[in-house]
């Protein structure tokens, strides 16, 4: 197959000390694990290479060893550029220590950055980060004390509008992942569950002058078809081979033939969720859904309102996407979270952030970890965690109308549901209506003045922006609002003064009936 084709652990070798390296993948799929695992079983064996620069979008790991957990040792990495950290827990440790610097950049900038980079523009101009952590008027996306003076993202005025711009980062050895490879070094990609960016990736590193190293699961001796080919060989250097334990499709699935299929079938079934907190805040996120809406779920809790949905009978007049790059389907979740079943199309995930960054989103249902007077929200950092605020800040900053979804409070949290009512058994231990949120992952004010309806949903409560500030709306019915609410708050919200109660079908056993609304 000619001097292209190497091993794993061959292909580790090609990396130099300091080098700057562009890292593929979303949660675990596309990740090159046996080159990741190759490059780091070589620092442990000879101390090389050190002081790497790693830039990536999307979190990559299981938070425990795989994905970019092998990178986790001191000396081996020096700068990290990345959309979301909590993923490689072993990273965040070092950044936590200052042993290297670290910066948190929305997932779409630094993908929009890898094709920004490839074109040979001088970075990335955008809206996109204005008014929160990343914002230099703030923190300038910086994770740590050790993070160096330079500005790696500046505020810039254009046509007396500001936006941010991010300077391109030179990148030396691109990590990229396919699953066949012809004898030219030409990659299909038919096995993988999305094309992420990888074409952006191989194009950047290229046209830096840098190595491009191509993980697969296999190689072929005749030509691929012309349309099968989604990274030319011309941007490729090096091809290598992976044992199939390490080129798992997901993190948690060897291979699902649904992520990839080309036909349209039954629809995995959704486990019926017990009546929990989960549940009712699953429910009244989604009786904000309309027929026919564009909708984005982030990963934890607001995946329920696709099995809401699901039982509801309206999933199908949906079309639900994934920052990786999947149109329709249903999303996936867990350590497959990213990849969706039966999508109706497949396109790179830079263009899936033009799409939200232009306002295609008519819906985005996001996590809140904490929330505060303002309605500023935070999902990026508390204390020592620094879980990374991954494509949030894209999809909140674009999408028309936004609900947080979230429970009141956090650590311990039991309730009850007993004829249509909400009981409190044991409060959680941590508030999550904060006074002032500890990092602006959304800025509040910011989202109302370019028009954005916001609405925030928990299991007893809920909240809207408007000109006072978070303005409490419905609270559950059970619930007592002096105690259960008021006095779980650190600050004392708006009450709208047509104050009314949750709806009761939120609080029973049966379907609430929405594809009524939906005929």
């Amino acid at each position: 197959m000619g001097g292209k084709f190497l091993t794993p652990d061959q292909a580790a070798w090609l990396i130099q000390d300091g080098a700057a390296i562009g890292v593929c993948g979303f949660v675990g799929i596309g990740h090159p694990e046996a080159l990741s695992a190759a490059i780091e079983r070589r620092f442990l064996q000879t101390g090389e290479p050190r002081y790497l620069t790693l830039m990536y979008g999307a979190g990559q790991g299981d938070r425990q060893t795989r994905g970019l957990n092998h990178f986790g040792h001191e000396g081996l990495v020096k700068r990290i550029v990345g959309g979301h950290w909590g993923l490689a827990p072993s990273l965040c440790q070092l950044v936590l220590d200052g042993k290297i610097e670290g910066y948190n950049f929305p997932q779409g900038v630094i993908i929009h950055l890898f094709r920004d980079t490839a074109a040979g523009k001088p970075g990335t101009l955008t809206h996109v980060g204005l008014n929160t952590f990343v914002d230099p008027r703030l923190e300038g996306g910086r994770v740590n004390p050790a993070s160096t003076p330079e500005e790696l993202v500046q505020l810039i005025e254009l046509n007396g509008e500001e936006y941010l711009f991010y300077p391109r980062i030179h990148l030396d050895v691109g990590l990229i992942r396919g699953t066949t490879a012809d004898p030219d070094g030409n990659i299909s990609m038919e096995r993988e569950a999305v094309y992420g960016e990888m074409l952006s990736v191989a194009q950047a590193v290229h046209n830096c002058g840098g190595t491009v190293i191509a993980q697969v699961e296999r190689t072929i001796e005749t030509p691929l078809p012309t349309r099968e080919i989604k990274i030319p060989g011309i941007l490729v250097d090096v091809v290598a081979v992976a044992n199939p334990a390490e080129h798992w499709q997901t993190f948690s699935e060897d291979f699902n033939p649904a992520y990839v299929s080309d036909t349209r079938g039954e629809a995995p079934e959704f486990p019926q969720h017990s009546l929990d907190e989960r549940k009712v805040i699953g429910r009244r996120a989604a009786l904000e859904l309309r027929k026919g809406d564009i909708v984005n779920l982030g990963i934890g809790l607001p995946e329920s309102v696709a099995a809401v949905a699901a039982e509801e009978g309206i999933i199908d007049d949906l079309v639900m996407t994934v920052e990786s790059g999947a149109i329709g389907g249903i999303p996936a979740g867990g350590l497959s979270f990213g990849a969706s079943y039966m999508p109706a199309s497949l396109i790179d995930s830079p263009y899936m952030f033009d799409f939200y960054d232009g306002g295609g989103l008519d819906i985005a249902f996001l996590g809140a970890a904490q929330i505060d007077a303002a309605g500023n929200v935070n999902v990026s950092r508390f204390g020592n965690v620094v879980p990374g605020a991954g494509g949030f800040v894209n999809i909140s900053h674009n999408a028309k109308r936004i609900v947080f979804c979230g429970t009141f409070t956090a650590g311990g949290l039991d309730i009850s549901i007993h004829d249509g009512a909400l009981r409190i058994v044991r409060e959680g231990t941590h508030p999550k209506l904060v006074q002032a949120v500890e990092q602006v992952t959304f800025n509040g004010a910011y989202a109302r003045s370019l028009g954005r309806e916001i609405l925030y949903v928990t299991e007893r409560a809920v909240f809207t922006l408007t000109d006072e500030g978070l303005t409490l709306t419905e609270i559950a019915p059970g619930v007592d609002l002096a105690m259960d609410i008021l006095a779980q708050m650190a600050f004392r919200p708006h009450v709208a003064p047509d104050l009314r109660q949750m709806d009761t079908a939120l609080f029973g056993n049966a379907p609430m009936g929405l594809v009524r609304q939906f005929t």
